[in-house]
């Protein structure tokens, strides 16, 4: 049933994210300019990224696309997320600093893979419904994965790199999930508190996180803090802190 009713769910956060757009624009804490790498989800491109891209620049930070064109698994990123390592490497050449990474979905998945790969770049990740823990399988879409992708989810080459990535990274990492999520279990999305990680509950959909208000808000949150300074997301003391749910 939640995935049945994905579209009109994630119709329904953009046209929140149009009336208060303003708003977030208004409230949320100003950026310091660093560099933020933006993931998309599985069989989409930067254009879905778009929005977040635009928020994230307006309120000062220097918010980059993938460029790696439609997110079709390894035969986007290589078998062993080459070209990406690659990608991150770029934008940390150009700026001269750490790059914050968003990634949404199967993105906030590689994004994980890429703190692994190249710690030094990453300054921290955050994930929107991104499927790290559990089953492969515990997925609306994996026989699609497999065969856009090429790539067996129980494969010993995928199983490895998925342990790998179920792993906490050494970054701060910060993983949003929603429960009515209809493209993944939820429970795949969480991420264990400790003194570097975190998970926060949102309402909405899975197709909608990108646009959705509450998202935007606590991405801009976390991606404020200074470095060395990370604590985790405090509902209590943000204007919007309304929004998202009580408890775990």
């Amino acid at each position: 049933m939640l995935a049945l009713t994905e579209l009109p769910r994630a119709i329904a956060e953009w046209g929140a994210l149009a009336v208060s757009m303003g708003t977030l624009l208004a409230t949320a804490p100003r950026g310091d300019g660093h560099p933020v790498l933006v993931l998309p989800g599985f069989m989409t491109s930067d254009t879905s990224t778009r929005v977040l891209r635009r928020f994230l620049k307006a309120l000062g930070y220097d918010a980059h696309s993938w460029n790696l064109g439609r997110n079709l698994g390894p035969r986007a990123i290589g078998a062993q997320g080459e070209k990406l390592v690659e990608r991150l490497a770029e934008v940390h050449a150009a700026t001269g600093q750490k790059v914050s990474l968003v990634g949404w979905s199967l993105g906030g998945v590689m994004a994980r893979l890429l703190a692994k790969r190249a710690p030094t770049h990453v300054r921290q990740v955050i994930t929107l419904g991104s499927p790290f823990a559990g089953s492969p399988k515990s997925s609306n879409v994996w026989r699609l994965y497999e065969y856009m992708s090429g790539t067996r989810v129980d494969g010993a080459h995928t199983q490895d790199m998925l342990a790998d990535i179920a792993a906490r990274p050494s970054v701060p990492t910060t993983a949003i999930y929603t429960k009515g999520d209809g493209v993944v279990a939820w429970q795949t999305c969480r991420e264990d508190e400790d003194a570097r990680s975190e998970s926060i509950e949102v309402h909405g959909s899975h197709c909608g996180l990108g646009v959705n208000p509450s998202v935007l808000v606590a991405v801009a949150d976390r991606l404020a803090q200074k470095p060395g300074q990370w604590q985790r997301f405090d509902r209590e003391r943000l204007k919007h802190g309304w929004m998202y749910p009580r408890g775990r």
